[in-house]
């Protein structure tokens, strides 16, 4: 390595000799890499397309030695820092561009206690290892739905996916957490140590530093569940719905059924008449008894008349990879969100609207239906806010070609647009896209305040800014 000119916090370039370099890469268990190692461009991709981005430098912590000695190192210079735990994140904050990237992405490690029903993780294993550890032993932690998620991200932002409603948020399952702070200080964040820090992690981001392990209650499930897919023609996509939000005001918290709208990819089980024509699809897992599932899952699978029901005992881990085929890295993605107290006729009327001017066939939206267990913890005992909204939009704008980037974020913005006078205010900030920074405050609502008197407290520099960021009080946008 030769010297090198490094972003910093001020937007400037801060130059360090080879030997700094050299010092801080022998104090790693992990690699320091920069842009002439064979592997630097497979190191800084991430799962969305669009993020095209060039870290000076790249720490590949080993563990939370590696991490101790990356956030000195960056903060005794002043550099401009990302993290990067699973890379999945929409907005593509785990890589900046001319500052120093710390990739957790090589600790994965996942350590489960049987009798005590704990599982301890580390920042770079995704949703799949977690799955694979604790399915082993029948047990589960609340995730989301996608396995190629890093467990980190999700975890910080809240959390939720198909046993949401029955188990609560990713956070409401978080015990403890091993943090490295912006001064290199590891500390335990939980209940009893700095509970004020271990408030923020719960849906604040990675605002407040760098966890390095994760301690998850967790609980018996599986390892099958009633699950699957019911496609329906677009055409009765009015109907459908409203009977939808009609079966689920008696749904128990064991069952959990999200919408998903789009153009029918090439699905074994649809008839090949319908591949890439617009459907409504509903799918559902409950996470209980499997008979007890056939009689709560009844209603909405007497809805109209699907073009196939699909709905069967599947294994948990499985299902939980179900939707992996659709969302594979590659793709240039952008989203956009809403919560909804109730999916209204305006609501679902702007919806059916937007799905017939799908600009692409890999664009899609979709309704996850939460509450349940997750809903009844109150709005200020996690940073997490939005615990009374009942149903998250996210509408999902995939394609291929820089060509249709015009188009397709057009078509999400605008959808955005239309359907805010229905909406909460609040924002799941997992799914926010990186031009979304002005929405942060609004996105935690009453809760915000306090983030950011905890952000002076544990980051008044405001190193960790590569986020959907919540600024220290008193501290001025500088970029």
């Amino acid at each position: 390595m030769n010297d090198m000119s490094l972003m910093n916090l001020q937007a400037g370039k801060t130059k360090i000799g080879v030997a700094a370099i050299e010092a801080f890469a022998g104090c790693l268990r992990g690699k320091v890499l920069d842009a002439s190692d064979a592997s630097y461009d497979e190191v800084r991709t991430i799962w969305n397309a669009m993020i095209d981005r060039r870290p000076a430098l790249i720490a590949q912590c080993a563990g939370a030695a590696d991490v101790v000695n990356a956030v000195r190192f960056a903060a005794k210079n002043k550099l401009l820092v990302s993290v990067r735990g699973g890379g999945h994140n929409i907005a593509g904050n785990a890589v900046c561009d001319g500052g120093m990237m710390i990739d957790l992405s090589p600790m994965k490690s996942v350590r489960v206690d049987v009798a005590a029903k704990r599982a301890w993780v580390e920042p770079g294993a995704t949703l799949a290892d977690v799955d694979k550890e604790t399915q082993a032993f029948g047990l589960i932690v609340p995730t989301g739905i996608n396995s190629t998620t890093g467990i980190a991200g999700l975890t910080l932002g809240g959390g939720f996916g198909w046993i949401t409603r029955k188990f609560g948020l990713t956070i409401d399952n978080l015990l403890s957490a091993d943090v490295v702070m912006a001064n290199g200080e590891l500390v335990r964040a939980s209940a009893k140590d700095h509970p004020d820090l271990f408030w923020a992690l719960r849906g604040g981001g990675g605002n407040f530093g760098i966890v390095t392990a994760f301690e998850f209650q967790l609980h018996d499930l599986g390892p099958q569940v009633l699950s699957g897919l019911v496609v329906h023609p677009f055409s009765d996509a009015k109907t459908v719905l409203q009977q939808y939000r009609q079966a689920l005001e008696k749904a128990p918290d064991e069952l959990t059924c999200w919408v998903v709208m789009r153009q029918a990819p090439p699905l074994p089980f649809l008839p090949q008449e319908w591949h890439g024509k617009e459907v409504v699809v509903l799918a559902m897992c409950y996470c209980g008894d499997l008979a007890a599932g056939e009689k709560a899952t009844k209603q909405l699978r007497s809805i109209g008349k699907p073009i196939a029901d699909v709905v069967g005992p599947n294994p948990f881990a499985g299902w939980q990879q179900a939707f992996d085929p659709l969302l594979t890295p590659g793709a240039r993605n952008y989203w956009k969100s809403h919560d909804f107290i109730e999916l209204s006729d305006a609501t679902i009327g702007i919806l059916l609207d937007a799905v017939g001017k799908l600009p692409g066939p890999e664009c899609e939206i979709f309704i996850g239906h939460v509450g349940g267990t997750a809903g009844r913890v109150a709005a200020d005992a996690t940073a997490f806010p939005q615990r009374n909204s009942h149903f998250v939009m996210n509408v999902h704008a995939r394609w291929r070609e820089a060509a249709m980037d015009k188009a397709c974020i057009g078509w999400a913005r605008q959808l955005f647009e239309a359907a805010k006078p229905h909406a909460a205010g609040t924002a799941y900030i997992n799914f926010m896209p990186e031009d979304e920074g002005d929405r942060v405050e609004a996105a935690y609502g009453d809760n915000y305040k306090r983030l950011a008197e905890i952000k002076r407290q544990y980051d008044p520099q405001n190193l960790f800014r590569m986020n959907q960021n919540v600024r220290p009080v008193g501290e001025r946008r500088m970029m």
